[in-house]
C-alpha cells in the first residue's frame, strides 16, 4: 500500500510536468479516478488504474483536484483524475415552483447550482433517487426533469 500524506503538488507545475511526461513515455504513471464530490475529502483508500492500494491522509490546508500529483518516484508517479460531473437539469413552471424545489433541495442537502430559471443538481448517486425524492412536484407538473434521462449511466 502506498501512503499518500501529501500532494506533491500539480501535473503542471513547471518543476513537475517534465518529469511526469519522462514517465509517462515509459509507461509509469499511474492514475487514480475519482468523482468530483470526493475532492473535497481528506481522508480515503484508493485503488489506481493499475491496482494500486493508496491510503490518503492530506492536512487541511491541501485539497485534492484534477492533476494533483499524490507521488512522485524516480519508477512511478501517481496522478488524480476527476470524473467528469453529471448534472441534473430541472426546471419549476412557476416561480412559486421554484422557490418549493429551492427549498426542497435545501432541505435534501443537494449541491445545486443555476442556470437560468433551471436548477442544477450535482447527481452522486442514481438519477431515481433524486427525481424520487420529488415526485410529487413532477407528478403535478411543478417541475420538469430536463436531463440527464432515468437509467442514464
Amino acid at each position: 500500500m502506498v501512503r499518500i500524506d501529501s500532494v506533491v503538488g500539480s501535473r503542471l507545475d513547471p518543476g513537475l510536468s517534465d518529469r511526469i511526461h519522462h514517465l509517462e513515455h515509459h509507461d509509469a504513471v499511474e492514475y487514480v479516478r475519482l468523482p468530483t464530490a470526493d475532492t473535497a475529502r481528506k481522508r480515503l483508500r484508493v485503488t489506481t488504474d493499475r491496482g494500486t492500494d493508496c491510503a490518503i491522509a492530506i492536512p487541511r490546508s491541501q485539497s485534492l483536484f484534477d492533476g494533483a500529483v499524490l507521488s512522485l518516484g524516480d519508477d512511478r508517479a501517481i496522478v488524480l483524475r476527476v470524473l467528469e460531473e453529471r448534472w441534473l437539469r430541472l426546471r419549476p413552471a412557476t416561480a412559486a415552483d421554484a422557490l418549493e424545489l429551492g427549498y426542497s433541495a435545501g432541505n435534501l442537502h443537494w449541491r445545486v447550482r443555476f442556470d437560468g430559471g433551471d436548477l442544477l443538481v450535482a447527481l452522486e448517486g442514481p438519477v431515481e433517487g433524486y427525481l424520487a425524492r420529488i415526485a410529487p412536484l413532477i407528478e403535478a407538473g411543478r417541475v420538469s426533469p430536463v436531463g440527464p434521462e432515468p437509467g442514464e449511466p
